[in-house]
C-alpha cells in the first residue's frame, strides 16, 4: 500500500500549538481487541480534514473520544491546549460543535425553532438574539417554512440540516461532523458543502463515506484502517489513488 504523508505546520511535540492534538490514543470496548491502536495526529487552525475508513474502522469511536463521550485506555487528547479529561469536559465542549450520525439524537424540542434556540438560551444568550440567530440559520439551510414544525414532520435530510443548525447556533470554533450527508439527496449535499465552506470555524473534521463530496469540502484526509492511521495526506492526491483506496475498503467510484 502506498504511503501518503502530511507535514502539519505545528509541531506535534507541543500540544498547546494545535487546535486538536492526539498522542498515542488506545481505545477498546470491554474485553475486545482495541478499536484504536496508538493513534497520533495534529489538527491545526484552518484545517478542513476528512476522516475516512471502511465501516467498522472506528471513525465514530475516534470522534467520541475527541469530545469525551468515551475515555481512552491510554494516550492523551488536547483541544486548544486543554487536556481532555472529565473535569475539563464542560470547557472543552464550549469550543466544539459535534453532529451525531443520527440527527434524532439532537432534536428533542416541540419545534425546530426551539431546538435551534435551546443551546444559546441555555448559555445565557438573550431570547431575541437566539431567535434571530436561529432564523438566519434556518434561512441558510432553506428551512424557514419548517421553523414551527417538529422534527418528526421533516424528512431525514431536513432533520440532518436542522440538527446542524442547532449546533451552529452555539457558534463553535471547532466543527466535528459524523456522516453529515446521511439522508441528503445530491442537491442538498451540494448546498451543505456550500454552507460548510463559508463557516467561520477554526477547524473542521468530517467523517464520511462520500469520498467525492469530502474532496469538495476538505483539504486533508486521515484514513483509519486496522485501528491505526496509515494515511495522513492531502485529499486530492489520495482520491486519485484508486488501488490504495480499494485496498482500504474505500472504492472511490462506488
Amino acid at each position: 500500500m502506498k504511503s501518503l504523508t502530511f507535514n502539519p505546520q505545528a509541531s506535534t511535540s507541543n500540544p498547546h500549538a494545535a487546535v486538536v492534538e492526539v498522542q498515542n490514543l488506545v481505545y477498546a470496548y470491554s474485553r475486545q481487541e482495541p478499536v484504536l491502536q496508538d493513534i497520533s495526529f495534529t489538527l491545526n487552525s484552518g484545517d478542513r480534514v476528512a476522516l475516512m475508513g471502511a465501516t467498522g474502522s472506528g471513525k465514530s469511536t475516534l470522534l467520541e473520544n475527541l469530545i469525551g463521550l468515551k475515555q481512552p485506555q491510554s494516550g492523551k487528547i488536547w483541544i486548544n491546549g486543554i487536556h481532555v479529561e472529565p473535569k475539563t469536559l464542560p470547557q472543552v465542549r464550549r469550543y466544539i460543535g459535534f453532529a451525531f450520525q443520527d440527527a434524532n439524537d439532537q432534536l428533542f424540542m416541540p419545534t425546530i425553532l426551539e431546538d435551534i434556540t435551546f443551546g444559546p438560551r441555555n448559555y445565557g444568550v438573550p431570547p431575541a438574539v437566539a431567535i434571530d440567530r436561529a432564523r438566519q440559520l434556518l434561512a441558510d439551510f432553506g428551512l424557514e417554512a419548517y421553523a414551527n414544525r417538529s422534527a418528526h414532520e421533516l424528512s431525514g435530510g431536513q432533520r440532518r440540516l436542522a440538527a446542524l443548525a442547532a449546533i451552529l447556533a452555539l457558534e463553535p470554533t471547532i466543527l466535528i461532523l459524523d456522516e453529515p450527508t446521511n439522508g441528503l439527496d445530491p442537491a442538498w449535499r451540494r448546498h451543505l458543502a456550500q454552507v460548510l465552506l463559508k463557516l467561520p470555524v477554526q477547524m473542521m473534521l468530517i467523517a464520511s463515506h462520500e469520498l467525492q463530496w469530502l474532496g469538495k469540502v476538505t483539504q486533508r484526509a486521515l484514513v483509519l484502517s486496522g485501528g491505526r492511521i496509515p494515511i495522513d495526506g492531502q485529499i486530492q492526491p489520495l482520491l486519485q489513488e484508486g488501488k490504495t483506496l480499494d485496498q482500504l475498503g474505500l472504492p472511490v467510484d462506488w
